[in-house]
């Protein structure tokens, strides 16, 4: 078989055009499946016709079925490409997915569900894809439509009995040539075949294999395979030979003795005795490493070669001995992003011209895990970046996949230590409680508390109606600097004439919409007669922002919802603490945790994994990821009981809806939740510096997993769970009854309450029966607080705080 050559046969392309004669040699040593000698050209259009030399039914015989590491390259990059489905849809959106899909397409029904009679999508898919990677020539699919021009089946032609025909006139492709089995040539359009191939170079009528590169890799490594097997078979020797005098023997003693030195596998290893001249008795080893003990190393070479020449990492394959989980994971990733996107899209984009105009094909790929692994460190830095305060919620949210919720709450910055919020518009800052311009923080300065029909309403509060209202609101309470910023933003004659005013106003000389206004001003009773300043003016005083129940309601949260909502939260956590117990202990346990440090029992002296690193506690413990699942738990568990508490205060205080505050309501429960992860995250900080300095005194990991369950069933621990319960349960409680009430209307007022007993702080016993505007936040020590509990407060203003609010509605 080492010295078969093969001469391939070489026909006219077309009538009137010759093809030169290619010498090639293919031989088993040599490349076993192309040329390793070429010369000539092949067509019109100077290409070589490289492919043709390619005996396709020896790269699947020798190649593909015999050889493992190729078998198995090609069916793990076949197996995802048959395994995922396909889909077809319109206009890509940010996040990567299509804005509309249609699942019952034609050519999904053959991709996805059955690809001709005799073969499923699947499988047709899967053979598609071991055709390209094995067939230098590429894959050939026929597509048949019925007579109305739907698609209705795909079929797979024998790459080796297709011939791409050039056209001599001109164009790219004159039409296909199938060889059918008895012999009969097929002339087939182009419209009705999709070749699919890795593009050559220099060739356009040929493709690239991996087994191409590989294919002297592929050799060796069969060879060295069959060389060792032949020599178990037939040259094994004995494990030893003793030469005794054969003068003090009889022949057949000898016979008997010599009889044992026998070729074959069934005497490898034995000891033989033959006979020797006089002189007495040697002994001979032959049991040392023979050369065959070369195969090992040949053999390791060629699979490293062979699955680099395919893009498939050896982990990849099912052998991830001596690689980390992460090394794995990296070595997977990589072998998605480099390997396998990219022969999906190659057959995703020959098909793409049959789903139709302004639609794309692709493949599924939402449910390959380890393609999540970038997006979930995006996600990770951008939380880090939100804790930092440098990005709000909303651009969290977004770089997430999820909807914003644009409120103001949730565009801010909220800057850390103390989560100072920064407004990123003009009208944020009301609603954050805040001064000042866009981008800077502060402690909100408290309004003057006004009544009255004549009552200024507070800056960022936009009436219903719009104009005039705005306007004088914006020239009584933003004074003349703010109204000059937005002054372009208002519209309606009112605004117009006090814009107009301003800008003229001399000391000497006012407008006439000076004058209307200063007549609305001093009368709200006598109405100037001219001027449509003076008519909008007396318009937007009769306008009412919210229409408030005639007759006076109440609302304060009841001790019972605060006691539900602290037992909900407690109970949460607690469960939370005792799995976290179990899974830090057996992280500390774990070989990859050992790895490399002394805390690694050796399995003998061979064993090199042991080693004088400290243990990574900041992996075992996962403070980020404890803080993660903290927030994933808490978060539907206080929306829940923000829901029941807002429908509470929008039904006392007779508001019909409370979907205006369910923004408010979101990010009360959002910052309660966030809160307590930082917590928590502080906690599981303190516990791996616990951990840390107990290696470094030399403890044992019985003694580390002894401080993990010490620390975690702590009386300490205890304290911290119905802390950050309470604290939670009192900020989300308090946080959704006051979005309600701010929601409901300017004619709100609130009052303190404390439990009056000598647990109430200093701070807030100054408080007891302050009442002010619903918006308006108590100042305490300095510090503006909306509500007890408020998590933007200070923690010494806000831990173990039982006060509640009292709110009241009274006619305007």
């Amino acid at each position: 078989m080492a010295g078969r050559r093969f001469l391939p046969t070489v026909r006219a392309l077309f009538s009137g055009v010759g093809r030169p004669t290619e010498s090639k040699s293919i031989s088993w040593s040599g490349g076993a499946y192309t040329s390793s000698v070429f010369a000539g050209t092949g067509n019109v259009w100077g290409t070589e016709g490289r492919a043709d030399g390619w005996d396709l039914d020896r790269v699947v015989t020798e190649g593909y079925e015999r050889g493992v590491w190729v078998f198995k390259a090609v069916d793990i990059i076949g197996r995802h490409a048959s395994r995922l489905p396909l889909e077809i849809g319109r206009n890509l959106t940010e996040e990567g997915e299509f804005e509309a899909t249609f699942p019952d397409h034609p050519l999904l029904r053959l991709l996805n569900g059955q690809a001709n009679p005799l073969e499923t999508g699947q499988m047709f898919r899967k053979r598609l894809s071991a055709q390209i990677l094995l067939s230098k020539r590429g894959a050939f699919v026929e597509v048949t439509r019925s007579r109305a021009g739907t698609i209705t089946r795909l079929d797979l032609l024998p790459p080796d009995r297709v011939l791409p025909i050039p056209d001599p006139k001109g164009d790219y492709l004159s039409h296909f040539e199938l060889t059918t089995r008895e012999g009969v040539i097929r002339e087939l359009a182009p419209e009705r075949v999709r070749w699919i191939r890795e593009p050559h170079p220099t060739d356009p009528f040929s493709g690239i294999t991996p087994l191409e590169a590989a294919g002297l890799s592929v050799d060796l490594d069969h060879l060295s395979r069959m060389y060792n097997v032949q020599f178990i078979r037939n040259d094994a020797r004995p494990g030893g030979v003793i030469a005794v005098d054969a003068a003090t023997l009889s022949p057949q003693e000898m016979d008997r003795l010599e009889s044992r030195f026998l070729p074959g596998s069934d005497y490898a290893g034995h000891l033989s005795v033959i006979g020797a001249g006089p002189g007495g008795m040697n002994y001979v080893d032959t049991a040392s490493k023979p050369r065959d003990m070369n195969y090992e190393h040949a053999a390791a070479n060629a699979k490293v070669e062979i699955l680099a020449a395919f893009g498939v990492p050896e982990s990849v394959v099912g052998n991830a001995s001596g690689r980390t989980f992460d090394n794995a994971e990296q070595e997977e990733l990589g072998f998605w992003l480099h390997t396998e996107l990219g022969h999906l899209e190659l057959i995703a984009g020959a098909f793409e011209k049959d789903a139709g105009e302004d639609l794309r094909l692709r493949y599924d790929t939402s449910t390959v895990e380890v393609l999540e692994l970038p997006r979930r460190q995006r996600r990770a830095e951008a939380r880090e970046e939100w804790t930092a305060g440098l990005i709000s919620i909303d651009e969290y949210r977004k770089l997430a996949g999820l909807s914003p919720y644009a409120n103001p709450h949730t565009r801010a910055l909220w800057i850390s230590p103390q989560k100072a919020p920064v407004a990123l518009l003009p009208g944020d800052a009301a609603a954050l409680g805040i001064d000042g311009a866009p981008g800077q923080p502060g402690p909100t300065s408290a309004p003057a508390s006004s009544s009255g029909p004549n009552a200024p309403q507070q800056l960022g509060q936009r009436p219903e109606d719009g104009t005039a209202a705005q306007a004088v609101t914006e020239a009584h309470g933003a004074g003349p600097a703010a109204a000059g910023a937005q002054g372009a933003a208002a519209s309606g004659p009112a605004a117009a004439a006090v814009g107009e005013a301003r800008a003229t106003l001399s000391a000497d000389q006012p407008g006439p919409a000076a004058d209307a206004v200063d007549a609305a001003r001093a009368s709200r009773h006598v109405m100037p007669k001219n001027g449509p300043a003076a008519e909008a003016v007396d318009a937007a005083r009769r306008v009412e922002s919210k229409s408030l129940p005639h007759t006076a309601s109440e609302f304060t949260v009841r001790d019972a919802d605060f006691d539900r909502a602290h037992s909900a939260v407690e109970a949460a956590l607690s469960a939370l603490f005792a799995r976290q117990e179990g899974v830090i202990s057996a992280r500390l346990r774990s070989p990859k945790a050992r790895k490399g440090t002394r805390f690694w029992a050796t399995d003998g002296p061979s064993d090199t994994r042991g080693g004088t690193q400290p243990m990574d506690m900041e992996k075992v413990v996962g403070a980020e990821k404890w803080s993660a699942e903290i927030i994933a738990t808490l978060t539907p568990l206080l929306s829940r009981i923000a829901r029941a508490t807002a429908k509470g205060a929008a039904d006392a205080l007779g508001s019909s809806t409370i979907g205006g505050a369910s923004a408010s309501v979101g990010a009360a429960v959002l910052t309660a939740a966030t809160i307590a992860a930082d917590t928590m995250r502080a906690f599981h900080r303190s516990l791996e510096a616990a951990l840390d300095a107990g290696q470094a005194s030399g403890a044992s990991l019985d003694a580390l997993v002894d401080t993990v369950r010490q620390t975690l069933r702590g009386e300490a621990t205890t304290h911290l769970i119905d802390a950050s319960a309470e604290s939670a349960a009192t900020a989300t409680v308090n946080g959704a009854a006051d979005a309600v009430a701010a929601a409901a209307g300017p004619g709100i007022d609130r009052t303190w309450q404390t439990r009056r007993d000598d647990r109430v702080r200093p701070a807030h016993a100054a408080a007891e029966g302050q009442t002010l505007p619903v918006k308006e936040p108590f100042e305490m020590e300095g510090w503006p607080v909306r509500f007890p509990g408020d998590p933007l407060a200070p923690r010494s203003l806000t831990v173990n705080c039982r006060c509640r609010l009292r709110y009241r509605a009274t006619p305007r």
